[in-house]
């Protein structure tokens, strides 16, 4: 039986205001169980300019069983971080942050925070992203006109993926724009409504990540017309389009590395590493040597790339594209190289410009690990980050089959792929773990920029999870990605039900044309009902969460604000879950709204909550009962 404790988070329930100016006093509020202590004193901590500062928390009334307290706490440094702090009558003291309930000090890295830094723009919230990777997506009737580049393998649509070099990065199907442009209302039945495309800049891959420039879009995939045509037939349906920028590099055939590769005094030699006197060698990502690494520390490479309205970050957001974002590429290793450590500059100049060119626009960062000490607010919306949420889920809901695949080398392997980890494959986590994973991942990012990261049950960067999920959890999975805080994302493909071991192997041509079949048919359907049931409540984009119910096999958490709250149950085995009395109150009154399980509720408003797993199902209570506001 889990036990009740006090609670707090960065929704509206909680934070009287989630964008904040220097200065502004904020009121915060705590949640705590009725008869909990009885405590002697509430107070926040926090450090502002790392020097701690106290604010007492006044009762100011209990509703539904729970006591609520709130203080005032002034914003003084552009991330404010704060704590709780308990103080109980018998003397014991306890301290309450971003990772939950502790009897000792905590870390200010995990503290709750303010951010005053501009806010991201209100649509963020209420995205569900689809991921393209665009010479696998589709090809209009003016792709056969586009020859074949001279780097290239041509494959026909139905041909499998190459995973082995050279075809890894040179196999081309030849999708394009158009095709994109003539499968928008797929989103649109999907629910979708913000496309991320991988870059789209002329490039000597498949991938276009070693892009030859930023200035135009590859003419193989329809030039500049063709994404203009696609940004405002998405607009047109209610589908912003973000693109990819690598910040990192560029490729070895870009015009700004050629003009300084073998020439010293070149005004582009000073934007990469070059290590001799000829600029003939250099620093290259990962040592890879058709990916020059960038060196910020150029001022004229800031111009051009980053900074003001003549800068490339400018040039995509303006008319005639009006694209609405970015999301960068290695923007983890961005700006570092040893004791060299520029990534906050770069960052930080990326969000300026897109502030000023358009500030209704979005600016997330590719972190594949723990990203929390990047993600302050002062510069990512959010991330395209791993651990905090994909690694967990695969850990817990997947059942590795052994199925062999080949590297990029040409080695079969039958260990499953795991993000690039050599750890043996999958680890075996259960819910709780799951769950600790989540908390651990999250306990040191801000809540309104939790609120931005990328959540994706697979990339164009991983295998897709359908090919190790467990019997039943496709359904689990889904419905976690879309009822969890976070922007969810869709990888074009996954509604079809695509499998594959590793990266390269994920990176599928669309099977156009099999809707119809019943198992795409059912995935599709999932889909659409996850992603409809994510817009259907905004609590879901917004609202807060407490977990209330977790063991090894379920995890039940719910959802909050003072309009709804929905209680979310996601189990791999079967589970008979014991809430007590006052974790959530107005229960007897819930709405079944998806899947199948039981909740039943006792004369003393204690809940259980049984299925057979693996289970996802959801249930809509009343909204949060608040006490009236302090005045002041």
């Amino acid at each position: 039986m889990t036990t009740l404790t006090p609670h707090h988070d960065g929704s509206p329930l909680y934070v009287s205001d989630l964008a904040p100016q220097l200065g502004d006093v904020v009121t915060v509020r705590l949640r705590v169980p009725a008869g909990y202590g009885p405590l002697s004193a509430v107070r926040t901590r926090s450090n502002p300019d790392h020097e701690p500062e106290w604010t007492d928390a006044a009762l100011v009334g209990s509703a539904d069983g729970w006591d609520w307290y709130e203080a005032a706490v002034t914003v003084r440094n552009p991330r404010h971080g704060y704590r709780w702090l308990l103080v109980h009558e018998g003397g014991r003291v306890e301290w309450l942050n971003q990772t939950g309930l502790h009897t000792l000090e905590t870390l200010d890295a995990e503290d709750f925070a303010l951010v005053a830094y501009p806010a991201p723009p209100a649509w963020l919230a209420d995205a569900v992203m689809y991921q393209v990777f665009p010479d696998r997506f589709a090809r209009s009737p003016q792709a056969d006109t586009h020859p074949t580049p001279d780097w290239a393998i041509a494959a026909s649509w139905d041909t499998p993926v190459d995973p082995v070099m050279p075809g890894r990065s040179q196999q081309f199907y030849g999708g394009d724009i158009d095709g994109i442009i003539e499968k928008l209302d797929h989103l649109v039945s999907l629910g979708v409504n913000l496309l991320y495309l991988t870059p789209i800049f002329p490039a000597a891959s498949n991938h276009r990540y070693d892009a030859a420039s930023f200035d135009r879009v590859d003419p193989l995939l329809g030039g500049d017309e063709a994404y203009i045509r696609l940004i405002e037939a998405a607009h047109a349906r209610g589908i912003r389009v973000i693109g990819d920028l690598t910040s990192n590099h560029s490729g070895d055939r870009h015009e700004w590395f050629q003009a300084a590769l073998g020439h010293p005094g070149a005004p582009e030699a000073d934007f990469y590493y070059f290590t001799d006197d000829e600029n003939t060698e250099y620093v290259s990502w990962l040592g890879t040597p058709t990916l020059p690494k960038f060196n910020w520390s150029s001022q004229e490479l800031r111009s051009r790339f980053i900074e003001g309205p003549d800068s490339v970050v400018a040039k995509w957001l303006k008319p005639p594209y009006n694209a609405d974002g970015w999301r960068i590429d290695v923007a983890n290793m961005t700006g570092r190289l040893g004791d060299i450590d520029l990534n906050a500059e770069v960052r930080q100049l990326l969000r300026r410009t897109m502030i000023e060119i358009n500030p209704d626009t979005i600016l997330l960062g590719e972190s594949t690990n723990d990203a929390a000490s990047d993600l302050q607010g002062d510069g990512w919306h959010g991330a395209m980050t791993y651990p905090s949420f994909t690694r967990p889920l695969w850990g817990w809901l997947s059942d590795p089959k052994g199925t062999p695949f080949l590297t990029a080398e040409g080695v079969e392997r039958t260990e499953p792929w795991f993000f690039g980890q050599p750890i043996g494959g999958i680890p075996a986590y259960t819910a709780q773990q799951f769950v600790d994973a989540v908390v651990r991942f999250t306990a040191g990012i801000p809540w309104r920029v939790r609120l931005g990261n990328m959540q994706p049950l697979d990339t164009h960067d991983t295998g897709r999870f359908a090919t190790n999920a467990g019997e039943g959890t496709i359904p689990v999975a889904v419905g976690l990605m879309m009822t969890l805080p976070g922007l969810p994302v869709v990888f074009a493909g996954d509604e079809f039900g695509l499998v594959g071991a590793e990266g390269e192997d994920s990176r599928t041509p669309m099977p156009w044309g099999t809707e119809g079949d019943p198992a795409v048919a059912e995935r599709l359907g999932l889909y659409r009902d996850l992603i409809a049931l994510r817009h259907a409540h905004p609590v879901l984009s917004t609202g807060g969460l407490r977990w209330v119910h977790v063991d090894d096999d379920a995890v039940v958490f719910v959802r909050e604000s003072a309009d709804e709250t929905l209680l979310v149950l996601a189990a791999k085995g079967d589970v008979d879950a014991a809430i007590p009395a006052g974790a959530m109150p107005g229960a007897s009154r819930a709405q079944h709204v998806w899947g199948e399980a039981t909740l039943a509720v006792a004369a003393d408003g204690a809940v259980a909550v049984s299925a057979d797993g693996p289970a996802f199902a959801v249930w809509r209570l009343d909204g949060v009962e608040l006490p009236a506001r302090a005045e002041g």
